[in-house]
């Protein structure tokens, strides 16, 4: 059995390992709801989450694979060998990230996308608090039937969803065209199309509206 926070009446303290803010700030939104999670720390990158998780010694790490300076095994590691009685969550919104299977080898116990909803969020972190046995989650075959199905149910095609993944992650117009191979007008079309068929005006309701859809 994974080992449950010592005292069951104290929060679960989670250490969130992310360089996107709009990602930050959506987990603590969700955090702040619920009394029994506390977010102990935030970190960028990964020399700063080795930093924090030997000085807030979390329960729980929600780790993004895609850092800017180290990678997501090696920092896996390095955090289990600085608090090893927390427990990791790849958290990505790439279900075929290449780097998946190496995290898992190196010690990470679940994986949470991030088009998962809140409620799933915090089933995984609740069952974490309970000390259950964690499963290695969202199978990628799986999570992308669910995807297209929904996609397909809003004629979304799979660049405009893309495109709006990228803007949950917080990238600007030319930092989505450079990595999608795009011109800065097809993205601002593919946008402005997205915006129409989940019935919003602009990237602030598209998200919400997204993310009301379990979407992102």
């Amino acid at each position: 059995m994974l080992g449950s926070p010592a005292d069951e009446e104290a929060p679960l303290r989670l250490l969130v390992v992310d360089d996107h803010p709009i990602v930050r700030d959506g987990v603590a939104m969700l955090v702040h709801r619920t009394p029994w999670v506390e977010v102990v720390g935030y970190a960028r990158k990964g020399r700063e989450a080795l930093d924090c998780a030997s000085e807030l010694e979390p329960d729980v790490v929600l780790l993004d694979l895609r850092l800017p300076d180290m990678l997501g095994p090696e920092i896996v590691r390095g955090i289990h060998a600085r608090a090893p009685k927390a427990i990791l969550v790849i958290f990505t919104a790439f279900a075929d990230h290449a780097a998946i299977s190496a995290a898992r080898s190196a010690g990470a116990s679940a994986l949470l996308l991030k088009d998962a909803s809140g409620a799933e969020m915090l089933e995984l972190l609740g069952r974490i608090r309970a000390g259950e046995e964690l499963s290695w989650s969202d199978d990628p075959a799986e999570v992308e039937r669910r995807r297209s199905s929904a996609l397909a149910q809003l004629g979304l095609t799979r660049r405009e969803y893309d495109v709006l993944r990228r803007v949950a992650l917080g990238e600007t117009n030319p930092e989505i065209a450079e990595a999608m191979n795009l011109s800065r007008n097809t993205v601002k079309s593919y946008l402005q199309s997205t915006f129409s068929k989940l019935g919003t005006r602009n990237r602030v309701e598209a998200l919400a509206r997204a993310g009301e859809l379990n979407l992102l």
